[in-house]
């Protein structure tokens, strides 16, 4: 009962978003004369069906949340025409229960000065930006001292999951790899649910799989697990001994599907030995 729930909610919600952006765009943004008679600024649904290029009973029906289905390029017409920002066609797309959305911002490969600057300012503690594919968006120096990402296997590949699949073992910064990769990759099921089909997703994949087969294992698995604050035991070849970390990931505001990753010494040891890289980097 509660999927059916969850959906009906869904659909509520969708059409009173679709009625609620209609009403935003003018006749005049879309380059229309305003008519006469019209009870309300916005557009009426038959003229949003026509600048789509779908018919008036489809629109009508999805717009009163009524279960059809949508593809990905009729909601993308929808969304050009009731011109909808980045958040906004996204929040279409996951209301309408579409996975693949043209353009998600997962794609973008950088971060804002603003962001850039609290990770810095969180040195000497390692902090790095991912998002949900674990691409690297964005290191402080201390992540650079710990982790010498994507520079350990030479690959010149921004992912900490090609990294570490692919890295010899003896070199891979991850002591516990059969404990920790498998729940990296879970996590990462868990995300490419909103992204199946996306070229970028898929040929991500199919990369990996082929570069690792115990990626490809671990991902036939079908493991789906969230992110979350873990223990993490890493070496470092310059240094003697392990360095456990607490990892806590961090939301960014304006950066859907990113997150801030920053670690913290788990004990006086580790701490001592991430102070040590510091000193040699600033040598």
């Amino acid at each position: 009962m509660a999927p059916r729930t969850s959906r009906h909610r869904r659909r509520t919600e969708l059409a009173a978003f679709l009625r609620n952006r209609r009403a935003r765009v003018t006749p005049a943004d879309v380059g229309m004369a305003p008519g006469l008679r019209r009870r309300t600024p916005g557009l009426r649904r038959e003229e949003v069906a026509q600048l789509s290029g779908v018919g008036v009973t489809w629109y009508t029906w999805l717009e009163q949340g009524r279960p059809i289905n949508a593809s990905p390029q009729v909601l993308d017409a929808v969304a050009r025409t009731l011109r909808l920002d980045a958040s906004e066609r996204e929040h279409l797309y996951h209301l309408a229960e579409v996975a693949c959305v043209p353009g998600r911002h997962s794609d973008v490969f950088e971060v804002g000065a603003e962001i850039q600057g609290i990770i810095d300012a969180l040195d000497p503690h390692p902090a790095v930006v991912y998002n949900t594919r674990y691409d690297i968006l964005a290191t402080n120096p201390a992540y650079r001292d710990l982790f010498a990402v994507p520079e350990i296997v030479g690959t010149g590949i921004r992912n900490v999951l090609w990294t570490l699949f692919t890295a010899p073992e003896d070199t891979c910064p991850v002591v516990h790899r059969s404990q920790e990769l498998p729940i990296m990759v879970a996590t990462l099921r868990g995300a490419y649910g909103r992204h199946a089909g996306e070229p970028a997703w898929e040929s991500f994949v199919e990369r990996l799989s082929a570069a690792s087969p115990y990626f490809a294992e671990l991902w036939r698995s079908g493991d789906v697990a969230p992110p979350g604050p873990r223990v993490k035991t890493f070496r470092h070849w310059a240094l003697p001994g392990e360095i456990r970390m607490t990892s806590v990931s961090l939301s960014v505001n304006g950066l859907p599907e990113c997150r801030i990753v920053a670690y913290t010494p788990a004990d006086e040891e580790s701490g001592e030995r991430v102070a040590a890289l510091r000193r040699n980097r600033e040598r």
